[in-house]
């Protein structure tokens, strides 16, 4: 009876090494699924984190661009036929109107005669080259709007300049002429007499 017996107790002690290595496996198993990669691509890491950090472009592009707020400049140039001169940031060259006045700066162009001298209006602060800052300002237009003024006279362009540097309001009526940098009247004419006629002056007579 003593021989069978030793064969009894060894079964139980083979069996208990087999299921402590399996259990054994299954734990590294368990460890290395936790620890392995979760994308398609093997880089590992979360997804839901990935997901939810914003590209850099799009943080970019909600910014406003640096400078873009654009506004009016006074330019001072040289007129070919005037001298110095003042133009608007597109070339377009700048009048005063002598029915106007300084002090107080006043402007007396409306209606149709603003639709022909079109005036330099400016929400914003107005830019300078070759400018003095201090001499420029801005009155109230019966419309709500600022109009651009120059040592206190309103600025307006002319409709009959289709191009940067041409000065064809020179003279029209004998009461518009091209300001200079100190807000002054241009001297001389560019192709027109200082009192020129309706045909002259492309129509705008009257004053205007």
């Amino acid at each position: 009876m003593l021989k069978f017996a030793t064969p009894m107790f060894a079964a139980p002690r083979f069996t208990a090494r087999r299921m402590l290595a399996a259990t054994g496996v299954a734990v590294l198993a368990l460890a290395a699924s936790a620890c392995g990669p979760d994308t398609a691509d093997g880089s590992g890491g979360s997804a839901a984190t990935s997901a939810a950090v914003p590209p850099a472009a799009a943080a970019t592009s909600s910014a406003p661009a640096a400078g873009g707020t654009g506004g009016v400049r006074l330019v001072a140039v040289k007129s070919a036929t005037l001298g110095p001169v003042v133009t608007d940031a597109a070339g377009r060259t700048l009048y005063r109107f002598d029915k106007d006045t300084a002090k107080p700066s006043a402007s007396t162009c409306v209606d149709a005669c603003a639709a022909k001298w079109p005036p330099l209006t400016a929400q914003d602060a107005v830019q300078v080259t070759g400018v003095d800052s201090a001499l420029v300002g801005s009155v109230a237009r019966p419309d709500g709007t600022k109009q651009v003024t120059l040592n206190g006279w309103p600025l307006y362009r002319f409709a009959g300049d289709t191009a940067a540097g041409q000065t064809n309001g020179q003279g029209v009526g004998g009461t518009w002429f091209a300001s200079t940098p100190e807000g002054k009247k241009a001297p001389g004419t560019t192709g027109q007499a200082a009192s020129p006629t309706a045909a002259q002056s492309g129509g705008y007579s009257g004053g205007y």
